[in-house]
């Protein structure tokens, strides 16, 4: 019987980073959103802005992925997230515990790990190619402009931008939240089959 790759026990990294993105896809699309407009606001989509506005939309960007990172974190629980923050560096103890058992798991699941990591690479190169040829190779920067919906000054950075904080920079985000609840084993091996 075929099995799907991403069905492979080892893989669970992965599986639970893309399982978490789609099984919170309302809550990671609402602060990726909050993230793009706040970035397409600094690059003047809608005009120029000042300092002061650039400094805000910088705030309002960061705390969105601060909150999506700590909402992964913590499994859909901020607050646990921030505790588990907190812990890392703050307790001694829980460091050392911590690191002995990544330690141990790198050693004995390198190769799981690596090629966890080179399926996401290939993911992220993906949605990083399709964002390209949606801001290069279509007339959706065009239109935007024709229709007043960006400044004519705005370039398509706009687009490339916006699209990667609703995709490829939330992913990134679970991914590493959930690489570190992998390395203490809170992220379990179990089969999704």
């Amino acid at each position: 019987m075929k099995r799907n790759i991403l069905t492979h026990p080892g893989l669970a990294w992965l599986r639970e980073t893309l399982l978490f993105f789609r099984n919170h896809l309302l809550v990671v699309l609402g602060l990726g959103l909050v993230a793009a407009i706040g970035r397409i606001v600094q690059l003047g989509a809608f005009g120029p802005v000042s300092p002061g506005v650039h400094i805000a939309m910088e705030v309002v960007v960061e705390s969105a992925r601060i909150g999506l990172f700590l909402y992964a974190l913590g499994l859909t629980k901020v607050k646990k997230g921030f505790a588990r923050m907190k812990l890392m560096f703050t307790s001694r103890k829980a460091w050392s515990e911590h690191w002995q058992m990544a330690r141990m798991r790198l050693r004995s699941e390198w190769r799981t790990l690596l090629a966890s990591f080179v399926i996401y690479l290939l993911i992220a190169w993906v949605i990083n190619l399709l964002i390209d040829y949606t801001a290069y190779q279509t007339c959706l920067y065009y239109k935007l402009k024709v229709n007043n919906i960006i400044a004519e000054q705005s370039s398509e950075w706009v687009i490339i931008l916006f699209f990667k904080n609703l995709s490829v920079i939330p992913l990134t985000l679970i991914f590493n939240a959930l690489f570190l609840l992998w390395l203490t084993g809170r992220v379990s091996d179990r089969d999704h089959a």
